[in-house]
């Protein structure tokens, strides 16, 4: 069951059309998961480590108004689809290498109406170029890859002077000094911690700042970056 007032405890306030809509992402969610895989998170819990998860960001002033964004390894949707539904002035690309998924996707994104969001299958490394290789003003990315790894999916797509907001967990402490040897590379400087204060969980959005632009080498083809991580 989707908890309203739960979301409204963590100061995520949502008009009456948002929670129609969340809700019928919810349920699209719950009956489409019965017959593949999109989530394994049980649906007591979804309220807090999907949907909470993905909008707390919103709180945090880290959603700029009419920010153009890319959920890359968007999966079931999150976070871009919440986002996308809290925050109708922002354009939103969902970017997933499964067809099904996207099938999945385009459902959702037709039942609720959602005419700013598009959705693009394939890889992070085939589809950063142009038009979509830094054009964004922001790159997101939830449950995805270690941070110097998701570094090189992430910023090829984020304009110079954009962002990239990387959902962690605990490990990001061990993982922030690799990543500041991509950040480096990459054309960025990682940013502020920013901690979603999400009850009993230790969750955390990485703020990282595109200060120049990518060199045209990266992304590596596809499969590389995992292989041989920056």
């Amino acid at each position: 069951m989707l908890d309203f007032a739960l979301l409204a405890s963590l100061g995520i306030a949502l008009d009456a059309d948002a929670q129609a809509r969340l809700r019928a992402y919810h349920e699209l969610l719950i009956s489409y998961n019965q017959r593949m895989d999109l989530t394994n998170v049980p649906q007591e819990e979804m309220t807090i480590r999907h949907y909470a998860d993905s909008l707390l960001p919103i709180n945090k002033g880290l959603i700029e108004e009419g920010a153009r964004i890319i959920d890359v390894g968007t999966g079931a949707g999150f976070p871009g689809l919440p986002l996308a539904i809290a925050r109708p002035d922002c354009k939103i690309s969902l970017l997933e290498s499964k067809q099904k998924r996207c099938d999945f996707l385009q459902t959702v994104v037709e039942k609720l109406g959602l005419d700013q969001v598009t959705i693009l299958n394939g890889r992070a490394e085939n589809y950063a170029k142009p038009p979509h290789r830094e054009s964004y003003d922001l790159a997101v990315a939830r449950a995805v890859a270690p941070l110097n790894l998701l570094l090189e999916y992430l910023l090829p797509y984020v304009k110079p002077g954009g962002q990239a907001l990387c959902w962690k967990g605990p490990a990001v402490f061990e993982e922030q000094e690799t990543a500041q040897r991509a950040a480096a590379i990459l054309g960025c400087e990682l940013g502020q911690l920013v901690d979603l204060e999400i009850p009993r969980r230790s969750h955390y959005i990485q703020v990282v700042r595109k200060t120049g632009p990518t060199p045209k080498k990266y992304p590596r083809k596809a499969g590389t970056p995992g292989k041989d991580p920056l």
